[in-house]
């Protein structure tokens, strides 16, 4: 029997979005306040901006919901952004996102429906079929084959019924972080979440989504092969890390 939803929490991570945090914001409660969902709670979570994407946080309101933003002064990270925004949060489910347009808010409620039909994590995905991904401006083309090479060799190493092990677009059910914790520094947190998640035998589920160029603002990832590097070695250790418990102990 369906399961129907009733409170949901969304973890905004940011730095430098001031161009786009005010309408994430609105966007996303609306998209969804329009599926029933009655208790929506928004957490930005701000790795202290210079552009001070926080103070314009602070300022968004929303008839009925509770916006809540941390100024993340110290400790500086996307994975400890994230476990920040769990622990502050409240309610049944948690869903991120990254806060650049690039995970369109109109996407999430499809992931709630599959929650709701007996799921406990939903991903949506770009390597799913109909899922796609539109990039642009310097070291697109780059980025985009990378990825796709990154998710390739990860799906050989670990669980190859997934696709997108850089997605981090996400709806999770409470009680799994019961089991399972983020650890990491950087992407290469969700390759460990999801990989962790399939082994305690979480259901797990993928969705297709295309993925929009940010609307402002610039890219975390970097524009350069050696940027990316610095990005990318830190998924090769996780991978490697994760295929030696696979061989120690079997999947």
């Amino acid at each position: 029997m369906p399961e129907k939803i009733h409170s949901v929490s969304v973890i905004m991570p940011t730095l430098n979005e001031a161009g786009n945090i005010a309408d994430l914001i609105t966007c996303t409660v609306d998209v969804i306040k329009a599926t029933g969902i009655p208790c929506v709670e928004i957490l930005v979570v701000d790795d202290d901006s210079p552009d001070r994407t926080w103070e314009i946080a602070s300022r968004v309101s929303y008839p009925n919901v509770d916006v809540r933003v941390i100024r993340r002064q110290s400790d500086h990270g996307l994975t400890n952004s994230l476990r920040d925004g769990i622990a502050a949060s409240k309610q049944e489910v948690i869903v991120w996102l990254d806060c650049d347009f690039s995970h369109p808010p109109e996407r999430i409620p499809q992931m709630l429906f599959m929650l709701e039909q007996g799921f406990d994590i939903a991903v949506n995905s770009r390597f799913t079929i109909g899922g796609g991904e539109v990039r642009e401006g310097k070291g697109s083309l780059l980025q985009t084959a990378l990825s796709r090479i990154l998710n390739w060799g990860v799906r050989f190493l670990l669980y190859p019924s997934f696709s997108d092990y850089t997605s981090g677009f996400v709806a999770v059910r409470r009680q799994v972080f019961e089991k399972v914790r983020l650890r990491g520094d950087y992407g290469e947190y969700f390759v460990d979440f999801i990989f962790h998640a399939l082994r305690a035998h979480y259901r797990v589920c993928e969705l297709p989504y295309w993925a929009a160029p940010r609307r402002s603002g610039e890219s975390k990832t970097g524009a350069t092969f050696r940027q990316y590097w610095r990005r990318g070695r830190k998924y090769l250790w996780t991978v490697l890390r994760l295929r030696l418990d696979v061989l120690r102990g079997g999947i």
